[in-house]
């Protein structure tokens, strides 16, 4: 806990505007909650859950992927930062409503979707203390700091591999 203070204090974020006591916060619940969902995954898979554990396992890859992008404060994108934490709230939700279900039963499912929820939290709390206040709807794409991130199909060429 003393290195990542001390980390995160080292790291130009303050300079971008963001909340180093926030993006902490939520680097920890990150880090709680993929861990939590790692552990529920590999629980449930010797229970035949096969629904919850696939939850779960979606689960640990978004939360990790969250913490990462918060790990490097330089790459801070406004844009790209509201529109992961928001599919991570939406993920949280998921995962703990699909955890919850099973709670009374199995003690690893309702320890993870308690870590979900307190995700979920932390990821709102930080939309909340971006900069900008986290992106405005806009029509069929998304605005943050005089750019559009349009959700337009773009014209793709054809993989090599065909797909």
């Amino acid at each position: 806990m003393m290195t990542m203070t001390r980390m995160m204090g080292s790291m130009p974020a303050s300079s971008m505007g963001l909340d180093n006591a926030a993006m902490q916060e939520c680097i920890e619940a990150c880090n709680a909650c993929a861990m939590a969902a790692t552990m529920c995954a590999d629980a449930d898979g010797g229970e035949g859950m096969a629904r919850c554990a696939s939850m779960c396992m979606n689960m640990a890859d978004m939360a990790t992927t969250m913490m990462r992008m918060m790990l490097r404060p330089t790459g801070h994108d406004s844009a790209v930062m509201t529109a992961m934490l928001q599919a991570c709230v939406a993920m949280c939700e998921a995962c703990a409503a699909e955890c919850e279900q099973h709670a009374e039963m199995h003690e690893h499912c309702r320890v993870c979707a308690m870590a979900c929820r307190n995700m979920m939290e932390a990821c709102q709390g930080m939309m909340a203390k971006l900069p900008d206040g986290g992106l405005r709807g806009s029509g069929d794409g998304y605005q943050a700091t005089g750019r559009t991130l349009s959700s337009t199909p773009r014209a793709e060429s054809t993989p090599a591999t065909g797909w």
